[in-house]
């Protein structure tokens, strides 16, 4: 068996990981089904077990990779605690999955009102009126809650909730995972020392 495709250009020549991920989830865009933006984003409690979900990744760029939510869900204060956070995405129909971890910030007032206000209407409503995370009594009061805040913002605008907003993930690390035969697999790091550091690219034993 040749070893010759364990040296392809999936990984370029480039010096930086956002470039190459933009070109993934590009890909990605045109082969998966549904929601290529799609991330797992894990993070840990005040007792050190990790939690695991799926969200949408709503931008990314030099500074990090987007997300909002609201900030009293469980994943909500487990990142305020915490400030770290990890993510994986895994494009099946590619064969590819890129991890990262780092840092968290929140994002400015003014990035989370722009795609607040780019919602649809009943996810603005939706974000006022559920207390997500916390124990619901029947789906009847989550049903009374929506009406009730329908009801309220019947006209004009809605406002964004204060304890809505988004995190951005600053990372040390992005690794990017491809399938090849024999599960001799393609994995490239990049890694910084901090978030304003420099890049080090190190390919890694599958």
């Amino acid at each position: 068996m040749s070893l010759s495709g364990l040296t392809s250009g999936d990984f370029t020549e480039q010096n930086e990981p956002f470039s190459l991920f933009g070109e993934w989830l590009k890909e990605a865009e045109a082969s998966e089904l549904n929601d290529p933006n799609a991330v797992a984003v894990a993070t840990v409690d005040e007792h050190g077990l990790p939690n695991v979900r799926m969200v949408l990744l709503k931008g990314y760029d030099e500074r990090g990779f987007v997300f909002f939510t609201n900030f009293e869900s469980q994943k909500g204060q487990e990142i305020l605690g915490q400030k770290k956070a990890a993510m994986c995405f895994h494009w099946k129909s590619l064969r590819r999955q890129v991890r990262l971890r780092g840092e968290v910030e929140v994002v400015s007032d003014a990035e989370a009102d722009e795609y607040y206000a780019t919602r649809p209407r009943g996810s603005r409503i939706g974000a006022w009126a559920s207390k997500q995370s916390r124990p619901l009594e029947g789906r009847f009061a989550l049903e009374k809650s929506v009406a009730e805040y329908t009801a309220r913002h019947a006209l004009g605008d809605i406002p964004r909730p204060p304890h809505w907003s988004g995190f951005r993930i600053r990372p040390l690390t992005i690794e990017f995972w491809h399938d090849r035969p024999f599960r001799l697999h393609d994995r490239m790091e990049f890694r910084r020392p901090a978030p304003d550091g420099v890049w080090e690219k190190v390919r890694m034993y599958p």
